[in-house]
């Protein structure tokens, strides 16, 4: 069996339906913190059960009899996250788990500013020592588009501070790739980069745009100090804007610059790129 969690959530639900198209409902299970926002896959024959990352023992409970086990990263800001990992590592581990897949991100390590990529290198730290099989899925950057690129449809303009090389993929190609490595012939060992062919710049997204609008998006580089400070006024908690900003800085030392064929290779097809994202984004 197969246990996912976070399995009401955007990308590891995603995961969930690419598995159902691969192997038998019966060989997939889902630990999530509430059972009543799963009922639409507890219908369709997998199981679910309720594991929460602050409850070991619910946690080993939705992991019985799982061979594999995919652990989400907590999106949880209150929580100490890192702990809320190892809690859910050693709980797979306790349960029998074969194999221990976590969701992390390309770039993992404690060299950037951009503190997420600190929480992942800690908890792919706590991977390679439990003594059980591990993968790490470092997806490349996903998020809102709306957030990342602004009001630009209106304006004309992504208006953003400067910006370096990063690698831009859709969820659902992320969770498709998860999917393929699960129920792959051959493991999949460590660490591995799930990012497209070649990384993108906030001007690869203008350029992108104005080609599908037709007319001339122009991509504007904002002082980070005044960037902050219009996201302040405009209603931004001064801690998010710059967490935000954090990003935009670790991407100017080309740190994201790398690419990797192995998302097309487990997807059998090129990643889905900026212009169909624009596209979508823009109906």
């Amino acid at each position: 069996m197969i246990v996912v969690t976070g399995a009401t959530g955007t990308l590891n639900g995603a995961t969930v339906e690419h598995l159902l198209r691969r192997i038998p409902a019966e060989r997939i299970g889902v630990s999530v913190r509430d059972p009543s926002r799963a009922d639409h896959l507890a219908r369709r024959g997998v199981r679910v059960r309720r594991g929460s990352y602050d409850d070991p023992v619910s946690l080993r409970h939705s992991f019985a009899g799982a061979q594999q086990v995919l652990l989400v990263s907590s999106s949880d800001i209150t929580a100490d996250v890192v702990a809320q990992h190892r809690r859910a590592i050693d709980a797979a581990a306790a349960a029998g788990a074969e194999r221990i897949l976590y969701t992390s991100a390309h770039g993992a390590g404690v060299d950037t500013p951009y503190p997420p990529l600190a929480i992942h290198a800690a908890t792919e730290e706590h991977l390679a020592d439990v003594g059980v099989p591990w993968t790490a899925l470092r997806n490349g950057f996903y998020g809102d588009l709306g957030q990342l690129l602004g009001p630009w449809q209106s304006t004309g303009m992504i208006a953003k501070p400067a910006d370096g090389p990063f690698p831009w993929v859709d969820r659902r190609d992320a969770a498709e790739a998860a999917a393929a490595i699960l129920t792959g012939d051959v493991p999949v060992e460590g660490p591995v980069d799930l990012v497209p062919p070649s990384p993108v710049t906030l001007a690869d997204f203008a350029a992108a745009a104005s080609e599908l609008t037709g007319r001339q998006i122009e991509r504007a580089i904002v002082d980070d100090e005044t960037w902050v400070a219009e996201e302040v006024a405009a209603g931004t908690p001064e801690p998010a804007a710059r967490f935000t900003l954090s990003m935009f800085q670790a991407t100017r030392s080309g740190y994201f610059a790398r690419s990797d064929s192995t998302l097309s290779r487990l997807l059998a097809r090129e990643p889905r790129s900026i212009a169909e994202l624009l596209t979508e984004q823009m109906r």
